[in-house]
């Protein structure tokens, strides 16, 4: 098969929003030549197409797209990820645990990469928007539980004084392939990205009580309504995009 065909044909059904088609034709890629061929042309992808591909994740099965593509290759879609306006994360949250979480990955090589980004900690940020007090209280008690926390938010300084502290739950006991196994990778084998990232959560945080939320932007802010971009009305792609300056 005749890889830039593929590749043109790819960035066409992405551009015209059919998601289903382009990873049809990633799918067919890789069932007749195989995984290597697959990686080949998702290294010639932009960050915008393969992030169209892979949040559009479906849990009752397993994406070849998903299984494929890199630690690098992911870290620059997920910094994107904005570019979408969806205000719920549900996309963000569901592709970052379908991927990072998959059975040959290393979940911190995932976070390295992303960390390594402009905008990989605000883009974990808003992966734990929903999350922020009981991220709070494990970031002060070592636990997830609101319960053993006084309400008090430890400053900057005493977050780097308590980035080593010995762990107070183990791994195995969050294990859940989700936010809260992610937080304790996040602070006990990448404490400086988990105090990035808690840092810039609470300037989310307080910007939202000041009444700037994402969603009282100006209406031509260059994002796409979710809806839209699931019923393939509508893809980022298909637009000018500011991709480079955003990676």
């Amino acid at each position: 098969m005749n890889h830039l065909a593929l590749i043109a044909k790819t960035q066409s059904l992405i551009a015209a929003g059919d998601i289903v088609g382009a990873e049809s034709a990633l799918v067919e890629l890789a069932d007749t030549e195989g995984d290597s061929a697959l990686m080949l042309v998702l290294e010639q992808l932009p960050a915008k197409d393969i992030l169209a591909v892979i949040r559009e994740y479906d849990n009752s099965k397993e994406s070849i797209i998903n299984l494929a593509v890199t630690p690098a290759q992911f870290a620059r879609a997920v910094v994107i990820e904005k570019q979408y306006k969806d205000l719920t994360r549900t996309h963000l949250r569901g592709m970052v645990n379908s991927i990072i979480f998959r059975e040959d990955a290393d979940p911190l090589e995932f976070l390295t990469e992303i960390g390594d980004l402009d905008g990989g900690a605000d883009a974990l940020a808003d992966y734990f928007d929903e999350k922020w007090s009981r991220i709070e209280a494990f970031a002060r008690t070592g636990t997830f539980d609101t319960m053993e926390d006084d309400g008090e938010m430890l400053s900057e300084t005493a977050l780097l004084a308590s980035a080593y502290a010995k762990p107070r739950v183990e791994q195995d006991e969050v294990a859940d392939r989700d936010w809260m196994e992610l937080a304790w990778i996040l602070r006990y084998q990448n404490p400086d990205l988990f105090i990035e990232m808690l840092i810039t959560l609470r300037a989310k945080a307080r910007a939202f009580e000041a009444g700037l939320a994402e969603d009282e932007q100006d209406e031509d802010d260059g994002k796409v309504e979710t809806g839209d971009t699931d019923r393939g009305k509508a893809t980022p792609a298909a637009r000018e995009s500011d991709e480079e300056s955003a990676i």
